[in-house]
């Protein structure tokens, strides 16, 4: 089967082979990706382009190879941004293969998308993943004579086990040793899509005596499952359990994994950085342990728990029980002017507010874009959670710490819900909803460290220099003027010139010149206590279960919650919403509603006589 092709060939930059991955969602491409790359994948800002993709360069027989994990798209002519941006990498950028990662579940469905790459004219190679699903199912495909209709090589394979996988590694290998000519659209005007009718006709009678299904379907584990856990009445309670579950592991197994962490830097300190620095000045000593040192290592010791919640984050979308969140939250949300993709995204903002609001791009109408991205900053990240976990552990010292971490998420929903209402009128759509729920599936071990593994990567190394920069800015106004006390210091000044606004909400200077630096990056503002006491987290810890009370430590968390986003947050809001009005309208709204509630509160708790 032979289509016309629309590209032209021009040589790669540097000798470096290039390979596109394309598939719909739920398809395992990022699976199939992770397993290729192992830990090299990168995010990589790619230049003319508006979003960053997944990158990673290997070597395959002897050719350096880089794989990019293109947003997954159901369509080369929809009108979701993510299929927009599908369609400028193919226009932009050289492409030696594509390799397109199709469900052989669905592959009726989903062998439409391979057709349209084909037709492209890229050198394509096809690869059925989840052939262990299909079997199971019942579902036989013929891959061989497949291969022989499309002209293509076609392979079956299951990313998630790696059977197969031998075999698409060697066939992809195989392609790369064409000679040394890359593709790129040479058209884009009419290229993508007037083949279509060609393209319905050609799927009639493609898989004819190829792929056979059975007669009827058995009873899955899935639809046993879906049962129970869509049910009308228990499913949302049994969702909320299992968060509150999540946050309970968390705080029992993440607690004493950072203290285990936080003894390993204070050796390093006793035993290393202090006889190292023994032989400078005071003020030098001074800067590199209580301006550098205790900050990183006060960060460092969250690692494990943040692990932790990224695995467990992993274990619920790789199962597929994520994707039914939206569906047993998409009445409710309907209500609000959102839908249940606005909740998987707050969902996914549990990791990072950052690749939550870039999801909103699957969203055609943008009226329910704004909405969805003035919503998501309210989930606590996995940022805030460093914060919530050292405040909480130092202002409740027993097991009731789990229930005030769980009380804090279900305050972001909260915020978000008041939010959606408020601001529906403003941003009125029609978009109709539609969901694919994929069947569910255990994730092995290795696929949940290894996505973990890559999460914490990022995290570390996104956060890495904002920490650092903001531990240095903090021991600045902590000790300039030289020889100054506390109080007049520029922190504290800083902090005294705020008091009158941050008094009513029980936050002191200290805490309060902490917050200001957590607008660069909230994981600055536990590393910015350990510099602003001049204390190892452990010590800081005790003197802040001295020195605050539960309503303090609690108003502290609210405050925190919900004020303005970092950085890295603003900059991708405005990037995605392409206004600054509305992204000043976002920071506006969060600090208000910040300040607003943990007002009622502090206040509320006094009148209550709460200490």
């Amino acid at each position: 089967m032979v289509h016309q092709g629309r590209t032209t060939t021009i040589q790669p930059e540097k000798g470096v082979r290039r390979v596109a991955l394309i598939g719909m969602p739920n398809t395992g491409k990022s699976t199939f990706f992770n397993r290729i790359t192992g830990a090299s994948a990168f995010v990589g800002n790619w230049p003319g382009m508006t979003v960053a993709l997944l990158q990673a360069q290997v070597e395959m027989g002897g050719i350096c190879t880089e794989f990019v994990d293109l947003p997954g798209i159901y369509n080369l002519k929809g009108f979701s941004e993510d299929e927009a941006v599908v369609r400028q990498f193919l226009h932009d950028f050289s492409i030696d293969l594509i390799v397109v990662i199709l469900n052989a579940v669905e592959i009726e469905r989903q062998i439409r998308l391979l057709l349209q790459v084909q037709a492209l004219g890229y050198p394509t190679l096809a690869i059925l993943n989840m052939a262990d699903e299909a079997r199971r199912y019942g579902i036989r495909i013929d891959d061989d004579q497949l291969a022989q209709r499309l002209g293509v090589p076609v392979l079956l394979i299951s990313a998630k086990y790696g059977q197969g996988y031998g075999r698409a590694y060697a066939a992809i290998a195989q392609q790369l040793t064409a000679p040394l000519l890359a593709h790129r659209i040479r058209h884009d005007n009419d290229c993508w899509g007037d083949d279509d009718m060609a393209i319905a006709a050609e799927m009639k009678t493609l898989l004819a005596d190829i792929v056979s299904w059975p007669s009827q379907l058995a009873m899955t584990l899935t639809a046993r499952l879906d049962q129970v856990l869509l049910h009308p009445i228990f499913g949302l309670p049994l969702f909320f359990l299992g968060l509150f579950l999540a946050f309970w592991l968390i705080w029992t197994v993440g607690l004493p994994a950072q203290g285990v962490m936080g003894q390993l830097t204070d050796g390093i300190q006793a035993y290393l950085i202090e006889p190292l620095l023994s032989f400078f000045p005071n003020i030098i000593q001074n800067f590199v342990i209580n301006g550098v040192w205790n900050g990183i290592a006060t960060v460092a010791s969250f690692v494990p728990l943040i692990m932790l919640f990224f695995m467990l984050m992993a274990v619920l979308e790789d199962s597929g029980y994520l994707s039914r969140s939206a569906y047993l939250m998409d009445a409710f949300m309907e209500k609000l002017g959102l839908d249940g993709r606005s909740f998987v995204l707050q969902m996914l903002g549990f990791g990072c507010n950052v690749p939550a609001l870039m999801g909103t791009r699957v969203m055609r109408s943008r009226p329910l874009r704004l909405l969805t991205m003035l919503v998501i900053p309210f989930s606590l990240c996995s940022a805030r959670l460093q914060v919530f976990v050292f405040i909480l552990a130092a202002v409740f010292p027993d097991g009731r710490g789990a229930i005030a971490l769980f009380s804090l998420y279900l305050l972001s929903f909260v915020a978000a819900l008041i939010t959606a209402v408020l601001f529906q009128p403003m941003f009125k759509h029609n978009e109709p909803f539609v969901l694919e729920l994929p069947p569910y599936r255990f994730p092995t071990l290795r696929q949940v460290v290894l996505r973990s593994w890559i999460e914490v990567r990022d995290f570390v190394t996104r956060a890495s220099g904002f920490i650092l920069l903001g531990c240095i800015a903090v021991w600045l106004v902590t000790y300039l003027p030289i020889g100054s006390t506390e109080l007049d210091t520029l922190g504290g000044q800083i902090g005294q010139w705020l008091s009158p606004v941050m008094d009513p909400i029980g936050i002191e200077p200290q805490l309060t010149l902490a917050l200001i630096f957590g607008f660069v990056a909230k994981e600055v503002v536990v590393g910015s206590l350990a510099v602003i006491y001049g204390l190892n987290d452990a010590t800081v810890g005790q003197t802040l279960a001295e020195q605050l009370t539960f309503i303090q430590g609690y108003s502290f968390c609210i405050f925190c919650l919900l004020y303005t986003p970092c950085l890295a947050t603003v900059a991708t809001l405005l990037q995605e919403s392409r206004s600054w009005k509305f992204t000043l309208f976002s920071l506006g709204f969060s600090l208000i509603l910040a300040w607003v509630t943990s007002f009622i509160f502090y206040q509320g708790a006094l009148l209550l006589g709460m200490h």
